[in-house]
């Protein structure tokens, strides 16, 4: 790089001035969300603090216990490691969201009656991840699970161990871990 471009490149950054603030417009549980952000403000914080929705629980903060699983159009997505400024404009889903006229989500329902939690603090990533990972299925996507990628996966191909694979992201401190397995096969049987 020449002298002339560092100087050209300095007069530019010297010359920006820091973004304070920024408006996110979301949709968050079906209901257009307008927010006010710090730039590196993360998603977990945002709904928390900005939205009151804290059944997102904020646990690790560094992606590895998925205890802050929310969905993004759709998609499971670790929302302390999601920019609050990466989903403008798109859907978000949260625990609280899952509730459809005052009814639980089979999911849920299914946690309950299988016991799939103890001190409940991992329960709702592990519900989220859970919903996102049977339309994962659904689609047809494979896991690193799938005996056979060369042919299509579909929902009656979730086997215990696919769901375990597919659930491995998401750490529950109690280890109700046979218990979830249980409550998201009961679900995948329904469908």
């Amino acid at each position: 790089m020449s002298n002339g471009s560092e100087h050209m490149l300095a007069d530019i950054a010297g010359s920006m001035t820091p973004i304070e603030s920024l408006t996110v417009n979301l949709t968050v549980n079906d209901q257009a969300s307008s927010i006010t952000v710090k730039p590196r403000m993360t998603l977990l914080d945002a709904l928390r603090e900005k939205l009151a929705l804290t059944g997102t629980k904020k646990a690790c903060d560094r992606g590895e216990c998925g205890a802050c699983t929310v969905h993004v159009n759709g998609r499971r997505v670790l929302s302390c490691m999601t920019l609050a400024a990466m989903v403008e404009g798109k859907r978000v889903t949260t625990i609280e969201g899952l509730v459809q006229n005052g009814k639980l989500h089979p999911l849920q329902s299914a946690f309950i009656e299988h016991d799939g939690f103890q001190c409940g603090f991992c329960t709702s990533g592990q519900i989220m991840s859970g919903v996102a990972m049977i339309e994962e299925a659904k689609a047809g996507s494979p896991s690193a699970a799938t005996a056979d990628v060369r042919h299509a996966f579909s929902l009656v191909d979730l086997s215990r161990t696919e769901i375990q694979e597919r659930m491995s992201g998401n750490l529950c401190r109690c280890a109700c871990y046979p218990n979830i397995v249980d409550a998201v096969a009961e679900v995948i049987s329904r469908s």
